[in-house]
């Protein structure tokens, strides 16, 4: 079959992993833990951080946009996290 017919097996919420790409002192960024930690736990979802001033790769990538978000190691937002997008793309 290909590629382009198959269907994405649908991931449970449980199965997904939010990453929060940020920096210290960074309010947004502790916004944005705010939310990801709220959405992680009613959905069941994973999350961790990642500081850009220990990766030097994470920074050449998303210095002038943090905090970043990525799903499941995809851009899924930066700036600000919408915690109803959020869900709807775990969940999704």
């Amino acid at each position: 079959m290909s590629p382009l017919l198959r269907r994405k097996e649908k991931k449970r919420p449980g199965d997904r992993m939010v990453t929060l790409i940020g920096k210290p002192g960074c309010h947004l960024c502790d916004e944005a833990q705010v939310v990801i930690e709220e959405v992680c736990a009613q959905t069941g979802a994973q999350w961790e951080k990642k500081d850009i001033s220990q990766d030097a790769e994470l920074y050449r990538l998303h210095w002038e946009q943090i905090p970043v978000v990525l799903v499941d190691g995809e851009q899924h937002t930066f700036w600000k996290v919408n915690p109803d997008r959020l869900r709807r793309a775990l969940e999704g």
